[in-house]
């Protein structure tokens, strides 16, 4: 079978190489070589014939064939090439046999590495050219020229195959595996799958997700409704096979973000990372490449469920709702969340819940999370949200007419829907009987142990089919396939009466914020400083937009934008000798209006501010005999740094500043630096507690 070996090659073969075994590797690339190159395993395995005639005995003549089938591009999932190596570490072998080079390594890194190992070990390596000594400098170096030939000639039929592969991809003719909804004939044309509830099915997918925006919201709907998606089995005895199953967030995930949808033939778009692979699993290091990034793009080439527009306000929809850009619609009474844009920093606002969900607030803290800095602004959203509210339910009144007849439309049609999927579901289960039945009729009633497996999957089907209908009835019972006569009147007078339709208990905050999506695209607010002063601009769709300035509840009298002029009204009310109840009532009558959420002042509103000037007389504080300069009671403290008695009493408690007891009063040392101390940090306190109460 082989050339006897040369004299001059024998001498490399010593008896202490004939002491141990001898190791003949057998490797095929792939499964189809192995079935097809029968004549090179052949040869592979008989060179267990050329050992015997180089001196090894048959009982140590050891065959290593765990690769076949596998490349040898990599000693990763080769267990065979690892045992050989593991053997001839160990100085079991004295010789390793190949038919050839490139059937033990691919890789000139692998080869290297048995090189080294089999030199340090003094083993041997033959193919059907020779004996080489890995030790010896001459044969090292064929060795190493034919590792690095068998590299390069992977590299060239790889590289073959790869352009091969992308020419064809480019003509769009490159077989991929279709998703659910799709077919593949035996002529390699791709069709919508010919069952039209699995064509339902999908379409329905898409038509939800433009009205939820969400998968989530999706996959409730499927769950809600019973809805399974249409699988067909690719491998195995069922292959071809149409199976429904249950609908997940990841599958409709792919679904929805799948350009072959749109009637888009792509290649490249997911590549193949070799830095995230993992040993053993050749599908892992899969990165999802950008459109910009995919190597072939050809759009209308196969049959679309949705026309590419939609495809891409889809994925961008996606996005959003990752990157939080907008956002899709959430849970929770906020209507205008996502869509706020801070109109000092430009950054987008969020959304905050205080007291259990109760409190609503908006604010921008993006460059406090991230970089440490104050809270930009933050403002109460109840009164923001009941503006653009107003503003949105005048926008729609022109609409009342085609909002009603838009409506019962979308009902209309979102129930007949559901009623054909429910039909082909019933049609389907009805097959199902009528094929067990036939099954049944067509057996032989002496083999009875056939016909008792056909009668009780016969009875099955029919128990299956008798639930679905009892469901089916149940649900047109909730909902009819036709809108009746009264639910037709109820939209009318609903869509008749914005207003009380915005209102109603049956509509949710994601119903509002969906209707506010339709018609706004963002809202640019900024707080005026402290105050209550809050300037909004809404940019609705189709470049309109509405500027205006509304008030909201601040937490304390000193942020009121007009304090200062209330101060001096109160003062020159009191000069004309009213007391604090006549004060209040005047000041009620004559519009000022006080902070928080109240809307009229009161007696002890008016105390406060008299207080605050020293011109309250149950606020008067009678001064210790014995008071030195710069010493200041705490009343006149607080009225020069414009803060609260309590927040100055806080001050004395921690130490910020220096006070002693005369008389049971306080009195406060501040010289004119330790005021000016003082009043920076009166202002960065008020910074502070104005964004975390406002």
């Amino acid at each position: 079978m082989s050339q006897p070996v040369n004299a001059s090659r024998n001498n490399k073969i010593r008896g202490q190489h004939l002491d141990r075994r001898a190791l003949i590797y057998v490797r095929q690339s792939s499964l189809q070589q192995l079935t097809n190159n029968q004549e090179s395993t052949r040869l592979q395995y008989g060179l267990v014939d050329k050992a015997k005639a180089l001196g090894w005995s048959r009982a140590q003549i050891e065959v290593i064939d765990d690769d076949l089938g596998k490349s040898g591009s990599s000693a990763e999932g080769r267990p065979g090439f690892q045992r050989l190596v593991s053997e001839v570490s160990l100085n079991h072998v004295g010789l390793v046999l190949g038919i050839e080079m490139s059937r033990l390594a691919r890789s000139c890194r692998d080869w290297y590495q048995l090189l080294e190992v089999c030199a340090l070990f003094d083993t041997l390596i033959a193919d059907q050219d020779g004996i080489y000594d890995p030790a010896s400098y001459n044969d090292r170096l064929l060795l190493g020229l034919k590792g690095t030939m068998s590299e390069a000639e992977l590299h060239v039929l790889r590289q073959r195959m790869l352009e091969g592969k992308r020419a064809k991809a480019a003509r769009g003719e490159l077989g991929k595996a279709v998703p659910m909804g799709y077919v593949r004939r035996p002529s390699g044309e791709v069709v919508k799958d010919p069952d039209e509830q699995a064509q339902a099915t999908i379409a329905l997918m898409f038509e939800q997700f433009q009205r939820c925006g969400t998968i989530n919201g999706v996959l409730q709907y499927f769950v809600k409704h019973n809805i399974q998606l249409p699988h067909r089995v690719r491998t195995g005895v069922g292959k071809g096979d149409l199976e429904w199953r249950r609908p997940n967030l990841v599958t409709l995930s792919n679904a929805l973000q799948n350009p072959t949808y749109a009637g888009a033939y792509v290649y490249g778009r997911r590549p193949t990372d070799p830095r995230r692979k993992k040993p053993g699993r050749p599908a892992t290091g899969r990165l999802v490449a950008s459109q910009e990034e995919w190597a072939v793009l050809l759009k209308d080439q196969l049959p679309a469920y949705i026309s590419w527009t939609q495809y891409e306000q889809n994925v961008k929809q996606i996005a959003d709702n990752n990157n939080k850009v907008m956002g899709a619609i959430r849970q929770g009474p906020s209507l205008l969340s996502g869509l706020l844009i801070c109109g000092r920093c430009g950054l987008r606002m969020s959304t905050h819940y205080q007291n259990n969900g109760v409190q609503l607030r908006y604010s921008c803290s993006r460059m406090a999370v991230d970089y440490g800095e104050p809270q930009c602004q933050s403002l109460a959203g109840k009164v923001l949200d009941e503006f653009v509210a107003e503003q949105t339910l005048r926008a729609l009144q022109p609409a009342e007419l085609e909002i009603s007849l838009q409506v019962a439309e979308d009902v209309e049609a979102e129930r007949q829907q559901l009623h054909q999927h429910w039909q082909k579901r019933l049609e389907r289960a009805q097959y199902q009987v009528q094929r067990t039945e036939r099954q049944y009729q067509a057996v032989e009633p002496e083999n009875r142990l056939v016909a008792r497996t056909l009668e009780r999957q016969w009875e099955q089907a029919l128990e299956a089919h008798a639930s679905l209908q009892a469901e089916y009835a149940c649900f047109k019972a909730q909902q009819p396939a036709h809108l009746t006569a009264p639910e037709r009147d109820a939209i009318r007078q609903l869509a008749s009466d914005i207003p009380q339709l915005w209102q109603a208990k049956t509509t949710t905050s994601a119903d509002r914020q969906a209707i506010i999506r339709q018609l706004v695209e963002r809202i640019v607010v900024t707080v005026q400083g402290e105050s209550e002063k809050v300037e909004v601009q809404i940019h609705w769709h189709g470049g309109h937009g509405t500027q205006a300035t509304l008030n909201r509840p601040v937490a304390r009298l000193e942020q009121l934008s007009y304090y200062r002029e209330l101060l001096a009204r109160v003062a020159a009310l009191h000069a004309k000798g009213h007391n604090q109840s006549q004060i209040a009532q005047a000041l009620n009558a004559e519009g000022w209006r006080p902070a928080k959420r109240r809307k009229t002042f009161t007696q002890a509103m008016v105390q406060t501010l008299l207080g605050r000037q020293g011109l309250c007389k149950s606020r008067l504080i009678t001064v210790p005999e014995d008071r030195k300069p710069d010493e200041w009671t705490r009343a006149e403290l607080a009225l020069e740094l414009d803060m609260p008695q309590p927040t100055l009493y806080r001050w004395i408690s921690t130490g910020r500043v220096q006070a002693r007891q005369s008389a049971k009063r306080w009195l406060i040392l501040a010289d004119k630096a330790t005021l000016d101390r003082l009043r920076t940090e009166r202002a960065k306190t008020k910074r502070q507690t104005t964004s975390a109460e406002n």
